[in-house]
């Protein structure tokens, strides 16, 4: 993954994670497959859910990728 600055900020009361990449807000993700198409639309095609889930260069702040509490 390039060397990018990604926040997962935490869940919020309807389960939904805000993202932002390089300071700019990409949306609310529901799941690690949402916030994989947010990034690949950022500009880092290529990465998968898996990549997403074990990169360092993720900030995951109130709990890391396992945590989506609730749905759409």
């Amino acid at each position: 993954m390039a060397e990018r600055r990604v926040i997962v900020l935490p869940p919020s009361e309807h389960g939904g994670r805000l993202v932002v990449v390089d300071g700019e807000t990409l949306g609310i993700a529901f799941s690690l497959q949402d916030l994989t198409v947010f990034l690949q639309r950022a500009g880092l095609e290529g990465v998968d859910e898996l990549d997403v889930a074990e990169s360092p260069v993720i900030e995951w702040h109130g709990g890391g990728p396992e945590v989506w509490p609730g749905t759409p």
